[in-house]
This record gives C-alpha cells, sequence and structure tokens, in this order.
C-alpha cells in the first residue's frame, strides 16, 4: 500500500493534464487502507463476537475507502462535463449502508440476524453496480468512444473485485465457515490491493494517456495488456469477436 501511494504521488509530479484532486484520492486510499491493515497485523482492531472474530479495522478501512474508490471512478464517468453531485453522493451513501449492514452482521450473535443484515447490504450492493452500469456508464458513453472504452473497463474490473468481498464473508468465518480464518485473513488482504492499489493504476494511466497520449512507457503496456484481457473476458466482447 505504501509503495502505491509513494507510485502515485510520483505520477501527480507530471500529471499530463489530469486532475490534481485524481491524484491525492489515489494516494489516500492505499495510506488509509494500510494503516487499518497495519492495525490488524500487530494484533489490534478485533473483538471476539459469538466465538467468532469481527475485525472491525476491515470496517474502518472500507467505509472510507470503498466510498472514495467510486468517487473515482464517477469523476472518471464525468471526465469533460459538469460534475452530477447528486448521483456521485446517492452512490456513496448507498456504498457506506453496504459497509455498515456488513459491520454489524459481523457483530450480530444469533445467525438469522446475522444473514439478514448480510442480505440487505447485498441489497444495497446491487444498487451500488446498477449505479455503476447505467447511470454512470450513460455518462460516459456521452463523451465520446475514448472516455467510454476506459470506462466499461475500469467498472468490469471494480465489479469484478467487489464482487469477491460479500462472496469471502459469507463462506469465511462470518458466514458459512467453508474457509478458515487465515485463508479469509489472505483474501481480504488480496482483495483490497488489487481493487485499491490496482484500480487506482489503472484509472490514473488510463485518464493519463486520454487527456495526453504519448510514446507507451512500461506501466502504459502493462495497463493496455490488463485492459486487453479485461475485453477478452468480457461475454459481450467474446461473441463480438466469435461473431467477427
Amino acid at each position: 500500500m505504501a509503495v502505491g501511494a509513494l507510485y502515485f504521488w510520483q505520477l501527480s509530479r507530471h500529471p499530463r493534464q489530469v486532475p490534481q484532486y485524481e491524484y491525492l484520492v489515489a494516494m489516500f486510499i492505499p495510506i488509509w487502507s494500510g494503516l487499518a491493515y497495519l492495525a490488524m497485523a500487530i494484533d489490534q482492531g478485533k473483538v471476539e463476537v459469538a466465538e467468532q472474530l469481527t475485525h472491525y479495522a476491515r470496517y474502518a478501512d472500507w467505509i472510507v475507502t470503498t466510498p472514495l474508490l467510486l468517487l473515482a471512478l464517477s469523476w472518471t464517468a464525468m471526465q469533460f462535463i459538469k460534475k452530477d453531485w447528486t448521483l456521485i453522493g446517492f452512490l456513496i451513501s448507498t456504498q457506506v449502508v453496504v459497509i455498515l449492514t456488513g459491520l454489524i452482521a459481523d457483530l450480530s450473535e444469533r445467525d438469522w440476524v446475522r444473514y439478514l443484515w448480510y442480505i440487505c447490504g447485498v441489497v444495497a450492493f446491487v444498487v451500488v453496480l446498477w449505479g455503476v452500469w447505467n447511470p454512470l456508464r450513460a455518462k460516459a458513453r456521452s463523451q465520446g468512444q475514448g472516455l467510454s472504452s476506459l470506462y466499461d473497463k475500469l467498472a468490469t474490473y471494480l465489479t469484478a473485485f467487489w464482487i469477491g468481498y460479500p462472496v469471502v464473508w459469507i463462506i469465511g468465518p462470518s458466514g458459512f465457515g467453508w474457509v478458515s480464518q487465515t485463508v479469509d485473513t489472505f483474501l481480504f488482504c488480496l482483495l483490497p490491493f488489487f481493487s485499491k492499489v490496482g484500480f487506482s493504476f489503472l484509472d490514473l494511466h488510463g485518464l493519463r494517456n486520454l487527456q495526453e497520449p504519448r510514446d507507451a512507457t512500461s506501466a502504459d503496456r502493462i495497463v493496455s495488456n490488463t485492459f486487453e484481457f479485461i475485453d477478452a473476458m468480457t461475454p459481450a466482447r467474446r461473441s463480438q469477436t466469435r461473431w467477427r
């Protein structure tokens, strides 16, 4: 996380017409997340409820960083037009509901109450995904093929990793207990790295190349290869390729 924050700071020194607030958010996300995971690494930020460990430091991380990721995605979707703060506020507040219901579920002692709050969180998460793939996507499409294509790839990337959070939660000790606490902890370290540092890396380089195309650097080639892989794994894209 620290390396990611330093890398984004280095990019901000030569912004290539990407607003500085984009870099600020990209830097803050891994800093905050890294501090939360540092707390867990030194045996803080957790409490035992119903003979299960609840890592509330995770939720302290997620309630700040996941709305900021939505903010960054929204800024990309509205890169060349006036920002729709009503839509952005709706998505961010709904994402806060997703995180809080997950925390309440984790702190609940009765199983049926735990699953009730989990279902409430999943419903809110579906609403967030609807916002990402409908109104936000429509705004990106109104600004040309370049931005629309970039947004679709970023939204696909973020959606794929975000779906992993409720899946890992329900199969881990907080849910059905199909995987051990060690595996659960490992997955909840892996997902944040790719959904936060990975997303910001793709987002910033995508915007930089869109705003001010230059000769491809090694980082640009990594982004290009990642986007090509996302295209190849997208069902609609595979169908178009077979049709051609």
